[in-house]
């Protein structure tokens, strides 16, 4: 059985999909893909169909990410059954999804920055601000994207 990881953000438009662009590269990079389903989805439903925002497209892809093919979508509450490891960018997504989750489903949801070596545990949304923002999560989630492999699929 596969490893199935859903990255979660508020749209799905910036962090989320940048998160599984990030894994999915990674997980190639080391002949790891065919062990792991990776996916995102927004706990809103803001822009459900929509490419991911233009500056997370254009960030990514400087770093070698390709992201401009993936579209919105909102977690569904099949997804809670579905993923192994449900991982929310913020704590307010985090919430979000714990209160949307049945009881069974809880210990499988966490936040991506749980696996990071930062201090901080949110992931700061960069949809109001510039290219540095974007660059951050980018940063961010190389870090826990590196650590999620290393604790939840060579473990």
């Amino acid at each position: 059985m596969s490893l199935k990881i859903l990255f979660v953000c508020l749209g799905n438009i910036c962090r989320s999909p940048t998160a599984q662009g990030v894994m999915e590269k990674l997980l190639a990079d080391a002949g790891l893909s065919h062990a792991v389903i990776v996916d995102s989805a927004g706990t809103s439903a803001y822009h459900i169909g929509a490419k991911p925002d233009q500056r997370s497209i254009l960030a990514a892809k400087k770093r070698g990410y390709e992201i401009s093919g993936q579209r919105a979508r909102r977690v569904e509450f099949e997804d809670f059954n579905d993923f192994n490891l449900i991982l929310a960018a913020d704590s307010s997504n985090l919430s979000s999804l714990l209160e949307d989750a049945p009881h069974e489903a809880r210990n499988k949801i966490k936040l991506i920055l749980d696996y990071s070596n930062c201090k901080t545990k949110d992931i700061p949304d960069p949809y109001y601000g510039g290219e540095a923002g974007f660059n951050n999560v980018l940063d961010l989630l190389e870090d826990a994207c590196r650590n999620i492999i290393k604790q939840e699929v060579c473990s």
